[in-house]
């Protein structure tokens, strides 16, 4: 693809693509393979050699007039700590004040979560909506707004797994509404793409913090029960912690 090698790396006796990170060794490309990719109009998708094939990726519905923002974040954490930090609403108002205000839960299914939640608009000025939260793949969590203003709005958040203990967490926010308003906006949908993608990141500023927490939290009490032998574990009192 007329990349030049020149300014890549040499690892070993390898010399490392600038753009794809693939090594090319004496063998040459025998041992490159390409992975089936799927572009959906916001993402784009790689079929992982290792994982059961799929046609397409599992996708929930989406507005079709949407304003989309993508944000990125890496965290040293597993995919299984970012899903459980959206499947956990009930910290919202705790941990982003900023950003959310009063949470009642509505429903609770196996499946589904619903949940009344308070979006701070501007200042001291808040909007009611319903939100579903539910999981089409083991690494995906998606929020739809339900009632309310916005409704049909999504938000996907994806977690990739980099290497054991390192994630990617990449979330899609694709915003609606049927306000006359909504339609003239479209029309600037680069200039407002930056300030939906700026409110998302700094709502996960927090939540990487979160799901490198609970990971820390999770690979310590493993390594300790490893470390003890089946011996019966002391309880010692944490000043301080939850």
């Amino acid at each position: 693809m007329g990349a030049r090698l020149s300014t890549g790396r040499v690892d070993g006796d390898k010399v490392v693509c600038p753009w794809h990170g693939l090594a090319l060794d004496k063998r040459g490309f025998r041992d490159w393979s390409c992975h089936a990719a799927h572009d959906d109009g916001v993402l784009v998708w790689v079929q992982l050699g290792s994982e059961p094939r799929t046609k397409t990726p599992p996708l929930p519905p989406r507005p079709r007039d949407g304003l989309a923002g993508v944000i990125q974040a890496r965290g040293k954490c597993d995919p299984q700590d970012i899903i459980a930090n959206r499947l956990d609403p009930w910290h919202g108002a705790w941990f982003h004040p900023y950003s959310f205000g009063d949470l009642e839960v509505l429903d609770t299914r196996d499946d589904v979560l619903r949940l009344r939640v308070s979006y701070r608009a501007f200042g001291p000025v808040y909007v009611e909506v319903d939100a579903t939260f539910h999981c089409p793949g083991p690494r995906t969590i998606v929020m739809t707004i339900v009632d309310g203003e916005g409704v049909g709005s999504v938000v996907e958040t994806h977690a990739t797994p980099v290497r054991p203990g390192v994630t990617l967490m990449t979330e899609a926010t694709l915003a609606t509404s049927d306000r006359t308003g909504f339609r003239v906006a479209r029309r600037f949908a680069p200039a407002l793409r930056p300030f939906i993608e700026r409110a998302a990141a700094r709502l996960w500023v927090d939540d990487i913090a979160y799901a490198e927490r609970r990971y820390d939290l999770r690979t310590a009490a493993a390594s300790d029960a490893s470390g003890r032998d089946g011996q019966m574990p002391v309880a010692r009192p944490r000043a301080g912690t939850e």
